[in-house]
């Protein structure tokens, strides 16, 4: 499981960051692939991407929502809500553990042999922090002499960012070099952070800051695909625990199985030597009862006659 689910996470992060005809007079691609938000941190600014991220088109649409309702425009940007109510209320925050080329990032700097530290809990409600202030408030408040925000999510915190567009754009155009400040060491000093924290603490971005993250997450309960936990199964063995990458230890009644941090990556269901913890698909199970209700009915009725 996985063996697999690394080889889809490496797979996504190529296909979304594929474009090869980099140029210094075009640096950053245009096209119509950049109208297309898959879920995954992956800066529309990098060079080699080919689609957007969806937390910088909802940043986008949060800072120029007050002048497009001014000029009777209100539905402009609503798609990239669309989008992600799609995917979330499908898998829920399943892009997380199998698309994110940043949580792909983060695992493969977790195997570096380190010391480990644990992730403190409290942490978790720095993502709530993130969403509400830096991709709703101040968008769309704070606003310029023209009338629209910024991206201030993009702007002042992702590492993703400075990693995937910051650094290369530095490199591939060199009039930027001279337009360095204080902005871009700060933002460095917050990825060489982020680096190194992840390599004593498994996926502490996702965990503690991304937004992009909390929103699929608040699907996770109502998804299609849900996750069960059959206590009746349950060995006590922890394993479910220690594997987890959101640290979530339901088999004790800690956290809901369904919790907005769990990432979906399956490790509880293909390591529970019980078979304790099980997928389903919600509207395929219901549909499947129906269907054996209608037949039973329909098998009784016949016996009637």
């Amino acid at each position: 499981m996985e063996r697999t689910r690394f080889y889809i996470q490496f797979l996504f992060t190529l296909l979304m960051n594929c474009r090869l005809w980099i140029t210094r007079g075009n640096p950053i691609y245009t096209g119509p692939g950049k109208y297309l938000c898959l879920p995954g941190l992956n800066c529309y600014s990098c060079p080699a991407a080919v689609t957007s991220c969806p937390l910088g088109a909802l940043q986008n649409f949060m800072a120029t929502l007050r002048i497009n309702l001014q000029m009777g425009q209100p539905f402009i940007g609503l798609y990239v809500l669309g989008s992600l109510g799609i995917v979330s209320s499908i898998v829920g925050r399943m892009p997380c553990a199998w698309l994110c080329p940043f949580g792909l990032l983060q695992e493969l700097l977790f195997k570096i042999h380190l010391p480990k530290l644990p992730f403190w809990r409290p942490f978790r409600w720095g993502r709530y922090l993130f969403l509400i202030l830096f991709v709703i408030i101040l968008p769309f408040v704070l606003l310029d002499q023209t009338g629209y925000g910024q991206t201030w999510f993009c702007k002042y915190i992702c590492p993703a960012g400075t990693l995937e567009a910051g650094i290369p754009l530095l490199a591939i155009e060199p009039g930027l070099r001279r337009m360095i400040g204080g902005l871009f060491f700060f933002k460095l000093s917050l990825l060489i952070g982020f680096i190194v924290w992840s390599m004593v603490t498994l996926r502490p971005f996702c965990r503690a800051v991304c937004p992009l993250g909390l929103i699929l997450g608040f699907f996770n309960r109502f998804s299609w695909m849900r996750l069960h936990f059959h206590q009746e199964r349950c060995v006590d063995c922890k394993a479910c625990y220690r594997t987890c990458p959101a640290g979530l230890d339901f088999s004790n009644g800690i956290d809901p199985i369904n919790s907005t941090s769990c990432i979906r990556c399956l490790r509880c269901v293909s390591i529970c030597p019980g078979g304790a913890v099980t997928v389903t698909i919600s509207k395929i199970v219901q549909e499947q009862k129906q269907h054996e209700q209608s037949a039973e009915n329909s098998h009784c009725h016949q016996e009637q006659r």
